[in-house]
């Protein structure tokens, strides 16, 4: 039984405001299954604590970056959590990550510092009875986490999993003192990045493995365009360095079972989903194909292609219906082009439910983006046979299989995929996808396809099983 701390700032269902925290509420649960015994670490964000049920206390921190804390275990949908409670961290209004108006905590590094340096001490000593083998952090929240581990002079192996680059978690050199961390260390081979505390480098410089969400991505990395100021220490690393796409929890999404959705077992099911579809978003009938995101809108997501590019997908008789928030620029764009064409529904904001009538009711999902680790999206529509069109970039080049015509001709198309990711190119793909769609027997096999695709977390939680048991020494 291989013993592993997960380390991760959100983790669904309790707290969520992207893709990595159905990462962490769902591996857990597939290594499970391969016999490790995974353990959670979490701030207690205050709707975190709110949702906790019976607790205990494991462990009490006197003075944890400002104030006193304690260390809850408990048991939370299949998960076994160990939940940092300081409320001079955790508890206030806003986001996890910023306040109200979208300005990032200005304690963030201290606040995310605590999490890893909690992780570095249960490493040392254990949490209650409990002590890991392994500490698994996730993105820069976790990133400092290295330093801590040789502060403490513990020798326990600590993975890395890269989910978004674009974020490193830098501080001022000034707060070297207060994040306590090490001034003989603030060099070009730990922790420092151009004249700041880098926590993700930190973590890039210190861990035993790195891994990240894709191939492709791992690929894409190494080089200045995608790698962010990164790519040198990971071309340094990249013996460490491995790819493992990200699965989804296909208990939750199941085109058979999900109670948000009129169920079906085949794509054939999909036509009363599709007519509630049209319906909450006030479309009509149309004799293109119904495509739908689910998205952050924002540049990096490909959402200015998209609106340069909807005619060509709207002169075929194509609809687009849109649920995210983001740029404000963007949201007034979008609605403005609702308000122009009876072919086009936006809904500003969230709505979890609505995402899976979404994935349930449309005929394709668009996944634009200029660059995108894994991307669950496309996951999410290849399981509920609505088709992928996506850049090629990232985890959506690993997990889409492009309708070429050797594809189409050897049967085994599942989605549609453009590049280079420009707006006419875009254009071209939409296109295409009208083209597929005009022929059902071609359109039905894809389909079929993409539902028979593996999108579960099984083969992937193996690679990070063996990641482990590489690392995990005999003895312990």
């Amino acid at each position: 039984m291989t013993k592993v701390l997960f380390v991760v700032s959100e983790c669904a269902p309790l707290i969520k405001t992207g893709g990595l925290a159905d990462v962490a509420g769902a591996l857990p649960q597939a290594l499970g299954a391969l016999g490790c015994e995974v353990r959670t670490l979490l701030p207690g964000y205050r709707a975190i604590m709110g949702a906790l049920g019976k607790t205990k206390v494991v462990e009490t921190y006197d003075g944890l970056f400002g104030g006193p804390a304690k260390l809850r275990a408990c048991q939370v949908g299949g998960l076994d959590l160990l939940v940092l409670d300081a409320p001079h961290l955790y508890d206030r209004d806003g986001g996890i990550y910023g306040d109200a108006a979208g300005q990032d905590w200005p304690d963030n590094p201290e606040r995310f510092a605590a999490l890893s340096y909690v992780a570095a001490a249960i490493a040392d000593k254990g949490a209650g009875k409990w002590k890991p083998e392994i500490v698994h952090g996730h993105d820069w929240q976790a990133g400092l986490t290295p330093e801590y581990l040789h502060a403490l002079d513990v020798d326990v192996p600590f993975v890395f999993t890269i989910h978004n680059i674009a974020f490193h978690g830098n501080a001022s050199a000034e707060r070297l003192k207060t994040l306590r961390l090490d001034p003989d260390r603030f060099t070009a081979d730990h922790f420092e990045f151009w004249g700041q505390i880098s926590a993700l480098k930190a973590a890039l410089a210190g861990a035993s493995k790195i891994t990240t969400v894709s191939q492709t991505y791992a690929r894409e990395l190494l080089t200045p365009e995608f790698g962010i100021g990164m790519d040198g220490i990971l071309r340094a690393r990249g013996a460490n360095l491995v790819g493992i796409v990200n699965g989804i929890d296909e208990g939750v999404w199941n085109p058979e079972t999900d109670p948000n959705i009129k169920t079906y077992k085949t794509a054939s099911g999909k036509a009363a989903n599709k007519t509630a579809l049209r319906k909450t978003f006030g479309l009509g009938k149309a004799d293109g194909p119904l495509c739908v995101l689910v998205s952050r809108l924002t540049e990096q997501k490909g959402v200015d292609l998209l609106l340069h590019a909807l005619p060509e997908l709207l002169d075929r008789g194509g609809q687009l219906a849109l649920l995210g928030s983001g740029a404000p620029e963007l949201e007034v764009a979008l609605s403005q082009a609702a308000r122009a064409h009876p072919n086009v529904a936006v809904k500003i904001g969230y709505d979890e439910a609505l995402s899976h009538q979404m994935m349930a009711g449309g005929d394709a999902i668009l996944v634009p983006s200029r660059f995108e680790p894994c991307g669950l999206t496309q996951l999410y529509g290849l399981r509920y046979g609505t088709l992928p069109l996506v850049a090629l970039t990232g985890g959506l080049a690993d997990t889409v299989i492009n309708a070429s015509p050797a594809a189409l001709a050897s049967g085994v198309a599942t989605g549609v995929q453009f590049n280079p990711i420009t707006a006419q190119s875009l254009g071209h793909a939409f296109g295409q996808l009208c083209d597929l769609f005009a022929q059902p027997a071609v359109w039905k096999k894809m389909q079929r396809n993409a539902m028979k695709q593996a999108v579960g977390w099984d083969a992937s939680a193996v690679k990070y099983k063996e990641i482990y048991d590489q690392l995990r020494p005999t003895d312990r």
